[in-house]
């Protein structure tokens, strides 16, 4: 039976649930699988570097997280469509010596939206960061008939640059007055990147919130929006969503997100 080596390239992941949800969903389908933890601060590398060793020792793919998704794009010999359009990369698939990059990030945030918040409204939308995981959320949004989006970040030119991008608005954060939702896609509310990524005063109950961190599940924000009466989706549907995708792209078998859902909450709350 074929087994499959697969890596997790990011900062401060010792706490991913990467490894256990890859690992139990290939377990249920009879498939060898090894997934291994490659944090850049712990093993004092850049992604270049994970990229080319994990390639020459037979690694199979890896998923590539915070903050290297669009500094590996310049380490990859090819690009899918969709990471192509986004300008970012979540997971790399290896073969024949070439490096290809995908992005599941748009795929796992589109079917969590939908899923999760079945009837968010989508006229007006705040976007939260613009960085690898941000340019994804605004390719999804835009995908699944976002009307207007705004997006907002502290580098001024990243917002520029991924609004003009998606056809959007980068603004400040008052453009929230009106918006029937928010995404944070930036680090804040993450272990370790504690806090608020915006002002509590600028939440309404009538506002629909979605967090895509999910190391802790339930964010500052998510407890405060829920708190005035938003709806709010966590970040668990995205990661396993995106999972199953990378889980697919890798091994070419189809993996079963329900019982990764299952799974998921398990050990989340453990």
């Amino acid at each position: 039976m074929r087994g499959y080596l697969v890596g997790l390239v990011g900062s401060g992941i010792g706490t991913s649930l990467s490894p256990a949800l890859h690992e139990r969903e290939a377990d249920v389908l009879g498939i060898r699988y090894l997934y291994r933890i490659l944090d850049l601060d712990l093993l004092n590398a850049t992604v270049g570097d994970l990229v080319a060793a994990t390639n020459l020792a037979g690694y199979d793919g890896l998923n590539i997280t915070h903050p290297v998704k669009q500094h590996v794009l310049h380490h990859l010999d090819e690009l899918s469509p969709d990471a192509e359009a986004v300008g970012a990369v979540n997971t790399v698939t290896f073969a024949g010596g070439r490096s290809v990059g995908h992005n599941t990030d748009l795929t796992g945030f589109s079917r969590a939206l939908t899923t999760g918040l079945p009837d968010a409204p989508l006229d007006r939308i705040v976007l939260l960061g613009a960085g690898g995981a941000g340019a994804a959320i605004g390719h999804a949004l835009v995908s699944l008939g976002a009307k207007n989006l705004c997006v907002v970040d502290v580098d001024q030119a990243r917002a520029d640059k991924l609004a003009d991008r998606l056809g959007a608005t980068a603004a400040g954060l008052d453009w929230i007055k009106g918006a029937d939702g928010l995404v944070n896609a930036t680090p804040t509310g993450m272990v370790g990147h504690p806090g608020l990524p915006l002002p509590e005063e600028l939440l309404r109950p009538d506002l629909w919130v979605a967090d895509i961190v999910y190391r802790p599940l339930d964010t500052e924000l998510l407890r405060t929006a829920r708190g005035i009466g938003c709806r709010v989706l966590d970040g668990g549907r995205m990661a396993v969503f995106q999972a199953a995708d990378t889980f697919r792209i890798i091994t070419g078998r189809e993996p079963d997100p329900d019982r990764m859902l299952r799974h998921f909450d398990e050990i989340a709350r453990r």
